[in-house]
């Protein structure tokens, strides 16, 4: 499962906002004397707007005097200026230069905007195995985006070796503090049965705590609890909220499914433009199952006025992403005609590429089409759907 790793628009806060000490002259005055304690309470006073207009600008030369006196929370909030272009022109490497120090006093949430540095290759060279490292002492002190972190590492095996166990220990740590990326993984564990004994009726508890904060893959995921009757009773309408509450955010799993919803009535009254609507949205993001669903739509008018060149330019990216019915769909088109020039070794070459794909019922087409073509030309095809094989993805 492909993950990048999240970085924040929003910058992780060191204390709460009501611990730290509000704008006012007296505090002024002490920052002015050389107070370095003084100098990042008043810095953050104007990165926060506490007890004074939020201006960026003013903040950071305060923070970024007491962060040369050894402030740590102040070193800290100089790399989130540098990393976010706040008060100063963004620079990844003067981020990187600050995070390191506040880590290297046991900052934890340094150590983890450390840890991404590393990750992503931001401000330093990519080293997964120091992400891990910084990831891993930020979330031994309880930093939950960093438990989740280091759960997703043991999960994939990057900067150390894969281990279900020690990926499920860190996703329940973060989960259990509320955080929702966490527990839509945890469901995933409980569900998948890694690291911990599969567990409908778990995976679909974290699935929905995660869902309620609005993580659009748990709600994907809750729907499709909800679709299959899995660690709860079957219910579309319910699939249908939560795939629709997915889909609206963009994902597009969730859009594929509401259109499915749509196209059969399941939770909802049947309805083609709508069905046409959300097979759209997802098949534009790559969604080959979509995509082939699309491509139906436009071949059989439904939700859509009729368009065979259109069907067949969706059912082709499909086919291009290894979706077995819509490689049989190109064949249909190539030997009926259909938004294309009929062309029976091509229709052969794409039936016969569905039917080793796995699609069984193309074989009666394979064998018909057969009989079309000489010996030399079936061979001609077979070689090029062996070479398509050695390139492009299996169902």
């Amino acid at each position: 499962m492909k993950r990048f790793i999240l970085i924040f628009l929003g910058l992780l806060c060191f204390t709460l906002l009501s611990a730290l000490a509000a704008y006012s002259e007296s505090l002024l005055q002490k920052a002015k004397s050389g107070n370095a304690e003084s100098q990042y309470y008043i810095g953050r006073a104007y990165y926060d707007g506490n007890g004074v207009k939020k201006d960026y600008n003013q903040a950071f030369p305060w923070i970024k005097s007491a962060a040369e006196k050894g402030i740590t929370e102040a070193q800290y909030w100089m790399g989130n200026c540098y990393y976010e272009g706040r008060g100063t022109k963004q620079d990844y490497n003067e981020a990187f230069s600050w995070y390191k120090p506040a880590a290297e006093q046991g900052l934890p949430e340094a150590q983890f905007r450390l840890g991404n540095c590393y990750y992503e290759g931001i401000g330093t060279k990519q080293d997964y195995n120091e992400a891990f490292r910084w990831f891993k002492a930020a979330a031994e002190q309880g930093l939950p985006e960093a438990q989740y972190w280091v759960g997703n590492c043991y999960y994939e095996g990057i900067g150390t070796k894969q281990n279900y166990n020690e990926a499920f220990r860190w996703f329940k740590a973060a989960a259990e503090q509320g955080y929702a990326d966490a527990q839509n993984m945890l469901g995933n564990c409980y569900f998948l049965g890694e690291g911990v004994k599969q567990d409908d009726n778990e995976a679909f508890h974290w699935y929905k705590a995660a869902a309620e904060q609005g993580h659009a893959d748990a709600q994907w995921n809750l729907g499709n609890c909800y679709y299959i009757g899995k660690g709860v009773k079957q219910d579309y309408n319910e699939a249908f909220r939560w795939y629709k509450a997915a889909a609206e955010q963009g994902y597009a799993g969730a859009q594929y499914n509401l259109g499915n919803c749509y196209k059969k009535g399941e939770g909802v009254r049947q309805d083609y433009n709508e069905a046409f609507r959300w097979f759209k949205a997802a098949a534009e993001q790559g969604n080959a199952d979509a995509q082939c669903n699309l491509g139906i739509c436009y071949a059989n008018g439904y939700g859509a006025k009729q368009d065979y060149n259109e069907a067949f330019r969706w059912f082709k990216a499909a086919a291009e992403q290894g979706n077995y019915r819509a490689q049989y769909a190109i064949g249909v088109c190539y030997e009926y005609g259909d938004g294309v020039k009929q062309d029976f070794k091509e229709a052969y070459y794409w039936y016969l590429i569905s039917y080793r794909n796995g699609y069984t019922d193309a074989e009666q087409d394979v064998k018909s089409i057969e009989n079309k073509l000489t010996y030399q030309q079936k061979q001609e095809v077979q070689k090029r759907v062996n070479d398509w094989f050695k390139t492009h993805p299996k169902e």
